[in-house]
């Protein structure tokens, strides 16, 4: 495996690394998609 190959693999495994901000993102949506569907499962019942 010659330099150039090397150095490909590592940029092509550096890229397919999730992006740190992109998953806070997506976890806070889930955790407040998750939290709204909790309120609308349980607002009828105390009403």
């Amino acid at each position: 495996m010659n330099k150039n190959t090397r150095r490909a693999r590592a940029i092509a495994i550096a890229k397919a690394q999730p992006d740190t901000r992109l998953v806070a993102i997506r976890y806070v949506v889930l955790a407040a998609s998750a939290a709204a569907a909790v309120m609308a499962l349980l607002l009828p019942r105390m009403l």
